[in-house]
């Protein structure tokens, strides 16, 4: 048992530092090769933060085990904002961006809803699968075109992506080390996440929900955090929302591709769960376009509930 608790937690550090080696190495190289900062925060960064969901989902299918792949993304969207937004926002209240009120949080509804549309069968299969892709698709085209009216300077980035751009070799090198270190800590972060729901008995639906999850999520709450303490906490919203959006487009789309996912433990309440922390969020972001910590406090104390309600 402690065994598999060491490497449980080591594939979830390895998971981390290969994302954080990623997104660093990937966005110094796009900026290298003359894309836009603002294109790389919407695109490579965005798709990099959801890298830990991304290896962890494709491991579980290959395994067999798609319940945690797809448990791990509606618990992964969920957390992402009862508990991160939640935890950010009563840390520091968040400015909200007019662009996300007018498309990233209606989006994120929709895309929800037609997820929960899509697994009313039991599973999310390849022509689900091809749709998502599509979708992922027309996403990034839209958001390259957007970005060609914004201001640079608006972009998320890592702080040192611009003084890597020019050390073009460590960039790759860092690129596949990240990818690296995704595989393999996904492999045991999954491997370790299924004999621990063996070991208690308990549906691996639920170790995706829950466990899994919060896992994955950690770069996501880490950056918020930082990002709140330094004054910056407008800026962890739009990541959330865009992690969410590329959660269900591009986590669901891709690793229903290489395996359909079963919905197999999942319940319609956890799709309805998911979609009320999305829409939800919707009016209180509009509410004087800020999140405050009283708003932050229901949906942390949200989170909390609906974990006590699906533990066994």
């Amino acid at each position: 048992m402690a065994l598999t608790l060491l490497l449980f937690v080591t594939g979830l550090l390895i998971l981390m530092g290969g994302a954080e080696s990623l997104v660093r190495g990937s966005s110094a190289l796009a900026l290298r090769l003359g894309v836009t900062p603002l294109v790389v925060g919407l695109t490579v960064v965005a798709f990099g933060t959801s890298s830990p969901e991304l290896a962890v989902s494709i491991e579980s299918a290959l395994k067999g085990s798609s319940s945690i792949a797809l448990g791990n993304v509606i618990g992964s969207n969920v957390a992402n904002i009862g508990l991160i937004l939640g935890v950010t926002a009563m840390i520091r209240p968040m400015h909200v961006q007019p662009s996300l009120l007018r498309e990233q949080i209606p989006l994120m509804i929709v895309m929800s809803f037609i997820i929960w549309f899509m697994a009313t069968d039991g599973r999310i299969g390849f022509f689900d699968g091809c749709i998502l892709t599509l979708a992922l698709l027309g996403f990034l085209y839209h958001s390259y075109r957007i970005s060609k009216d914004e201001d640079e300077n608006d972009a998320d980035l890592p702080e040192d992506a611009m003084t890597l751009k020019d050390k073009t070799w460590f960039c790759i090198l860092l690129i596949v080390v990240g990818l690296g270190g995704l595989i393999g800590g996904g492999m045991l972060f999954v491997n370790s996440a299924v004999e621990i729901a063996r070991l208690f008995d308990v549906d691996e639906a639920i170790i995706g929900l829950t466990i899994v999850a919060i896992g994955t999520s950690m770069p996501e709450l880490a950056t918020s955090v930082v990002a709140a303490i330094r004054h910056h906490s407008d800026i962890a919203i739009g990541n959330i929302v865009g992690s969410n959006i590329f959660n269900l487009l591009a986590i669901l789309g891709i690793a229903s591709l290489i395996s359909p996912l079963s919905g197999a433990g999942i319940n319609h309440s956890d799709y309805l769960v998911m979609i009320a922390f999305a829409v939800i969020l919707l009016p209180m972001a509009w509410s004087g376009r800020t999140l405050s910590r009283p708003e932050g406090t229901v949906l942390l104390l949200g989170y909390l509930g609906y974990m006590a309600y699906i533990w066994p």
